[in-house]
């Protein structure tokens, strides 16, 4: 288990201002409560969604375990009518199923072409839309989607992170919530934007040795509670019982700084992307020399890194 472990703040009746001057140059996780979300978390029970939200064929995640791994991709992609999906991810047995009769379901709503659109609730869920609010604790231009999201009780997404603020309402349901900081990026076995470490709770730490130093931020989320995660913080998610939620991506960075390209907002800042590639084109350059000379100028530069982009600004 993770060595130090950290609750999240929960804060009351926190007004736009207070989170824009006080709170959101802090960059640190923050659970809101009171915020005015509309009457979603009333409304949306199986019943109402499967009404109301009508017949639209979604793509969903179908996982036979509990915890699901994005780098191995231990899940199937499958297509349902959205009151369907629904009803079955509301079940613990399902008489129909696509792999067996306790799998999971995870919904992640997508742009209409996925290709060049992203995923607004609002337009994909039209008769729902007058039923939520979002926080407005960012400029109309910065939004960048919002996500419906639907998952199975007890399915947990691999830990992960996005380039993008991130407002994660739980409109209904419970979830937990296990963050890292980007600062121990480097104690979390990272492939692309994704950890290694699927049981956070009872890590192999025989092959994972390093993740014991990770400091561990979490919190437990109710319907109508708000989490404010920062762009680049890791999240690993638990849906302790069915639950509907839904977040709101926006841009902490100037529009330009994003790949122009990216629907979902998990593509890393263009000029990351950049530095990532000339990083390549180096350590193949460095491959050139002998292993003793290799070890050596790597080692240097790293430190040239660590002394010119290392921020001394951040915990």
């Amino acid at each position: 288990m993770a060595g130090h472990h950290l609750e999240v703040p929960r804060l009351e009746g926190v007004s736009q201002e207070h989170f824009m001057q006080h709170l959101y140059p802090q960059r640190k996780p923050l659970v809101l409560e009171g915020i005015d979300l509309g009457t979603c978390t009333s409304k949306w029970t199986v019943d109402y969604l499967t009404q109301v939200g009508g017949r639209k064929e979604v793509k969903i995640h179908v996982a036979a375990v509990a915890q699901m791994d994005f780098i191995s991709k231990n899940f199937v992609y499958r297509t349902l009518p959205f009151d369907k999906l629904v009803q079955r991810a509301a079940e613990e047995k399902h008489k129909e199923f696509f792999i067996s009769e306790d799998e999971k379901y995870y919904l992640r709503s997508l742009g209409e072409d996925p290709r060049k659109d992203v995923a607004d609730i609002r337009k994909q869920f039209p008769l729902l839309e007058g039923d939520i609010k979002f926080p407005r604790f960012f400029k109309e231009e910065q939004f960048f989607s919002s996500v419906f999201r639907i998952s199975s009780p007890g399915l947990q997404l691999w830990t992960h992170y996005d380039v993008m603020d991130n407002f994660l309402i739980q409109v209904t349901g419970k979830k937990r919530v296990v963050l890292f900081s980007p600062r121990d990026a480097q104690y979390l076995y990272l492939s692309g934007t994704k950890s290694e470490v699927l049981n956070i709770d009872n890590p192999d730490l025989a092959k994972y040795p390093l993740f014991s130093k990770a400091r561990r931020y979490e919190c437990s989320l109710k319907a109508g509670d708000v989490l404010f995660i920062p762009a680049l913080w890791f999240h690993n998610v638990i849906s302790e019982e069915f639950g509907v939620g839904v977040n709101v991506f926006w841009k902490h960075l100037p529009s330009e700084c994003y790949d122009k390209t990216d629907t979902y907002g998990n593509k890393d800042p263009t000029a990351a992307s950049r530095a990532a590639q000339i990083l390549d084109r180096a350590l193949k350059t460095l491959a050139e020399l002998p292993e003793e000379y290799r070890d050596f100028y790597a080692r240097r530069m790293v430190l040239h890194i660590q002394d010119k982009a290392y921020s001394k600004n951040f915990e």
